[in-house]
């Protein structure tokens, strides 16, 4: 069976976007050009699992920078076409998680990136994430679209290791205790 991970930014008070969605404040953290360990966390990675939230987000930003095919879980943008300079790159699915993964493992993926606080949130939910690597921020956005919260349940976590850099971020990995 595919096996979830998360590699994601928050703020240092956890929120991974401003109330409209507005992710400048990390992209002006990171100028720096250090290497966050991104390349090294893709590389094993088969497919992309976001929400409609995170597709916009990064749809804004520009060029498509994923290198790996994305599937965008959303009941409104299922009725609608894939752009055509995404085709090939993007599908859309209304599929719920379980589901979405049943049919990534069957298609041969073994590792889904899970991006995007809300699909984040309920793929912990249902047991579907096997660790996550969170980088903080400096910086304290005060309100936002929060990483967690509203979860019906802990989830344990085991700590995997702590690495700071010179801009500030501190990122930490950690596996999910099943």
């Amino acid at each position: 069976m595919i096996t979830g991970h998360v590699f994601i930014a928050t703020s240092l008070d956890g929120f991974i976007a401003r109330e409209n969605g507005d992710i400048d404040w990390l992209l002006e953290h990171d100028q720096a050009g250090e290497d966050y360990g991104y390349d090294d966390f893709i590389r094993d990675i088969d497919v992309i699992v976001m929400g409609r939230g995170t597709y916009e987000a990064v749809r804004s930003m520009g060029a498509w920078f994923y290198t790996r095919p994305v599937v965008v879980l959303s009941e409104r943008l299922v009725r609608e076409e894939v752009p055509n300079e995404l085709r090939g790159k993007v599908r859309f699915s209304d599929k719920s998680p379980e589901s979405a993964m049943a049919m990534l493992t069957s298609e041969g993926a073994r590792r889904a990136y899970v991006d995007g606080g809300r699909i984040i949130q309920s793929f912990l939910e249902r047991d579907m994430i096997s660790d996550m690597v969170i980088t903080r921020v400096p910086i304290l956005l005060g309100t936002g679209r929060p990483l967690f919260g509203g979860g019906r349940r802990d989830v344990a976590l085991a700590h995997k290791g702590t690495r700071s850099f010179p801009s500030g971020l501190v990122q930490s990995q950690y596996e999910v205790i099943k």
